[in-house]
This record gives structure tokens, C-alpha cells and sequence, in this order.
């Protein structure tokens, strides 16, 4: 029998979807249900490697997690990688089909729609219920004819959707009533049930707040929850919670101090969880418009989707002359994936695969150069550091090649035998392939070492379980679980 099904979508963008999704899978599952996640259509550039070898939203890996389930490219069949404010690279359960323009993809939606319904498909297979998710706001009626994403999915799919509210962010009786008022009948129509999230203080304050969404919209309200605040330590979906977060699990003792420049198309930022939430670490995202800290012990370049422009970006926030001081006074630097090519001498991209076609300077911090190319580069790998052997997993997830001297000093030595990265003479400028290597505790470990400092953590895949347990036991108190269970379909 194939699974039942509700969908969370919200009055707008980062009123919580992602979250509450993974601890309502993590509360079903807790309850001895075969859960399964789904979002339609994410867009972020946080991605991850699913288990059939293509890539989908962090978010989506996290909600598999929770699931207890590896993640599959089924469970987000179409990711948008934004490459600049209106194009973006569109990933189809898992892989590259093109780069199209924000009016352009509008076009190509009722395409997908097929794909998206086959995969939703093969995961009823596979489970008695899916928690669906949708994106950014389902008042979005100007984008209704084409949605694959929130109502367009529902009525498509015909399963009920519950409505969240961010109390925080202010109005958010507005935003749910409102929601009632702007959209069409049958999509009202299917909308069940309402969560409030968010609420900081006297949760008593708001009990009329909720009779009256449930009143004008009739929809049953399923429950106000309060801030979760360890919500911090789960990845982030899109780079707009790193400045809401400053990546920090806790102010640090400041022993080790690392500042992350946050650029334009900053990627695959949960690399650094594993590093902020170490109680030793003090790590900073710098915000455009601020220098780099002289009293850093080592700059990070993140990755990123269109690294030549992210590289324009940094030298126009003067962050190469901030990075090329550290590096004289004797400081740190390592590159990962997009800031591994930065720290070159040149980045070629002759194909336009990022942007427009044309080649552009490194920092020249190390003897490399790096050519952007086809195919793209997605897989799980497991390995460890050179000389020292400290063994780590991870993944990659890049497009092209580099090469030069300092490719001569990796840094990693891939299970099958490839060298990874490439560092400089002193081995003070350092640059990697591989993401999320800091997950790894006796990586990680060895790595803060080098600093001075010990890491706290000894597990930081068991501080990610934990928090998912802590997240179902904090819905199972403020959610009405059971109502919510019985109005899916």
C-alpha cells in the first residue's frame, strides 16, 4: 500500500519547514514508522551526495537522517544551485541538466513535473509515510501556474498540506490569514492545519493569536512550538541562516580563531559545523563590507558555485589584501573545493560552465591552476591526511581540475589511491577536495591539535543524532502528532 503523505509548507521563506520536517521524520520514526523525506524543488547550494551518486539539498540529507535512511536523489528530484541573483544550475534527481535563467526555468517547470511525481512515486514504495516539504511561501500566487514546489505539487499529488507561520520574524496572524485570502479556493482547500513556530517568552501570550488563525481560516491549529535553539547545531539549508547564525554553536575560548570570508555563492558551508560547534574554536563569518581579523590564526576560503565571480567578490571587499597580510605575518590558510581554486595561480573556466567564459587570477598563494571542465565530480570518498595518516570520510562535489607544483605535497591520500589538494612549502597555505572532512573526530581531533587546542566533541555524527532526538521529543510536547498523523492521506 503505498504511503500516506502530509506536506509542510510555510508563509514565506526560513520560517522553519526544514527543521520541523526532520523532527517530525525523526518523532515517526521514533514511534516505529518507515518514513521517508521529500521536497520537490529545493534551491540552495548546500548540497550533498545521496547513496545512487547524485547530489541533493543538505537539508534533504539531513531529513534522511532523521529518517534513519541513506538519502536518495528521489527525495529532492529537482535542486537549483544558484550561480548568480537570476540563473541556476538545475540538478534533476541528481544530475546536471543545464543552467537556465529565473524566467527561463519558469518554462521548464511543467517539464519536471513528471520527474518530480516519479520520484514521490518510488518513495510510496518504500514507506508508510512521507513528510513532504515545500519552498520558500505558498502565497506565491504570481508563480502558481507553473509550481512544482508548494500547491502545484499538492493538488498534483493530492495531499494535505499544513501551513507554518514564523512567529519571530512578526505578523504572523497576518501571514497566515493572509495566506487564506490571496490563494485560490482548491489550494485553500487542501490546506488542513496550521503550526506557529518560533515563539520566544510566555507561550500563554499567544493563546487568542492562535483562536484566531483557526477562526478565520478554519484551519485546525496543530500547535505553537516554542524556538528550538540547538536548532544551531543541524546544517543549514541556505547561506541566509549563516548570517543569522554566525556559524557559532558557542562564543569558543577564542584558543584557535577562524574567519570565513562569506561570499555571494558560498557553498557546502556545513563543512564548518563540525569546527564551530568545538567549545576551543571562535569561528567567525565575516560579513561583506568588514575586514578579515588581524588576530585570526587561519582564514578559511569555503567553497562556492561560481568561484571566478566569488573571487571578484572577495578582492572587491579587499579580503585578497586581508588574506595576503595574514599570510605574511606568518597565518594559516586552507582552500575548500571553490577556495582551493582561489589560492591558485589562474582559474579557467573556457566552456562558461559558472558563468561567462574567460579565465582569472588566484590569490597565487599556491603553485596550481585550476581548469573548470565536464563531467562533474560527485561521489563519497574515505581516506587520510599526508604524512600523518589520520583517516577521514567525506565526499566531492566539483567540476574540473587542478594542477601544478604544489600538487606534488597533497594533503590527503584518497582509498584508491589518488593524492587530494595540494599545500605550500611551509605547509601554512593549504587546499582540499574534499568536503565535510572535519566530520571525522581523529581528523578533526589532530587538526585542532596543530593549534594548540583539544577538541570537546567526541563524536560529532552522535552530537547530530542526539539533537534530532531532542528535536522529536520537542515536537511530541508542543505538536499535535496524532491529529497530524491522521490527516494525512
Amino acid at each position: 500500500m503505498p504511503a500516506r503523505a502530509i506536506m509542510l509548507q510555510g508563509t514565506g521563506s526560513n520560517v522553519g519547514k526544514s527543521v520541523l520536517a526532520a523532527g517530525l521524520l525523526r518523532a515517526l520514526s521514533n514511534r516505529g514508522h518507515t518514513v521517508r523525506p521529500f521536497k520537490p524543488q529545493n534551491m540552495s547550494n548546500n548540497a550533498a551526495v545521496a547513496v545512487d551518486g547524485g547530489e541533493i539539498g543538505r537539508a534533504q540529507a539531513l531529513q534522511a537522517r532523521a529518517a534513519r535512511v541513506a538519502p536518495s536523489v528521489h527525495m529532492n528530484p529537482v535542486l537549483l544551485k544558484p550561480t548568480s541573483d537570476t540563473g541556476a544550475q538545475i540538478v534533476v534527481q541528481g544530475r546536471v541538466e543545464g543552467v537556465a535563467r529565473a524566467r527561463e526555468f519558469q518554462e521548464i517547470k511543467c517539464r519536471l513535473l513528471p520527474r518530480v511525481m516519479e520520484s514521490f512515486a518510488e518513495l510510496r514504495e518504500e514507506a508508510d509515510f512521507i513528510v513532504v516539504e515545500g519552498a520558500g511561501s505558498a502565497s506565491e500566487t504570481n508563480l502558481r501556474d507553473a509550481d512544482i514546489a508548494n500547491m502545484g505539487f499538492a493538488a498534483a499529488a493530492d495531499i494535505p498540506v499544513v501551513l507554518i507561520g514564523d512567529i519571530e520574524r512578526g505578523g504572523v496572524i497576518a501571514a497566515l490569514v493572509g495566506t487564506k485570502a490571496v490563494v485560490a479556493a482548491p489550494d485553500a482547500a487542501l490546506i488542513v492545519g496550521f503550526i506557529v513556530n518560533k515563539m520566544r517568552g510566555d507561550p500563554t501570550l499567544f493563546d487568542s493569536g492562535m483562536a484566531e488563525i483557526a477562526r478565520r481560516t478554519g484551519w485546525a491549529a496543530l500547535g505553537l512550538v516554542p524556538f528550538f535553539d540547538r536548532a544551531r547545531l543541524l546544517p543549514a539549508e541556505d547561506a541566509y541562516d549563516l548570517s543569522e547564525r554566525k556559524v557559532r554553536a558557542s562564543p569558543g575560548s577564542g584558543r584557535v580563531r577562524i574567519a570565513v570570508p562569506h561570499l555571494p555563492r558560498i557553498a557546502n558551508f556545513d563543512d564548518l559545523d563540525p569546527l564551530s560547534a568545538e567549545p576551543e574554536v571562535e569561528l567567525t563569518i565575516i560579513e561583506r563590507g568588514a575586514p578579515l581579523p588581524v588576530d585570526a590564526d587561519i582564514v578559511i576560503l569555503p567553497g562556492s558555485k561560481a568561484t571566478i565571480a566569488d573571487l571578484t567578490a572577495l578582492r572587491e571587499e579587499g579580503w585578497d589584501i586581508d588574506i595576503l597580510a595574514h599570510r605574511r605575518r606568518g597565518g594559516r590558510v586552507l582552500g575548500l573545493c571553490g577556495g582551493f581554486q582561489m589560492l591558485g595561480r589562474t582559474i579557467a573556466d573556457p566552456h562558461g560552465l559558472e558563468g561567462p567564459p574567460g579565465t582569472a587570477d588566484g590569490l597565487g598563494l599556491l603553485e596550481v591552476d585550476t581548469v573548470l571542465s565536464d563531467p562533474k565530480t560527485v561521489r563519497e570518498v574515505t581516506g587520510e591526511t599526508v604524512p600523518v595518516g589520520a583517516a577521514f570520510s567525506g565526499y566531492e562535489i566539483r567540476m574540473g581540475r587542478t594542477e601544478g607544483p604544489d600538487t606534488e605535497r597533497p594533503i590527503h591520500r584518497i582509498s584508491d589511491g589518488r593524492p587530494d589538494g595540494a599545500s605550500s612549502a611551509d605547509g601554512r597555505v593549504a587546499g582540499t577536495y574534499v568536503h565535510a572532512v572535519f566530520a571525522s573526530d581523529s581528523y578533526r581531533a589532530r587538526w585542532l591539535r596543530a593549534f594548540g587546542a583539544d577538541n570537546a566533541i567526541d563524536s560529532h555524527h552522535a552530537l547530530i543524532d542526539g539533537t534530532l532526538d531532542e528535536l522529536a521529543d520537542h515536537l511530541a510536547i508542543h505538536l499535535d502528532i496524532d491529529r497530524l498523523i491522521a490527516m494525512a492521506r
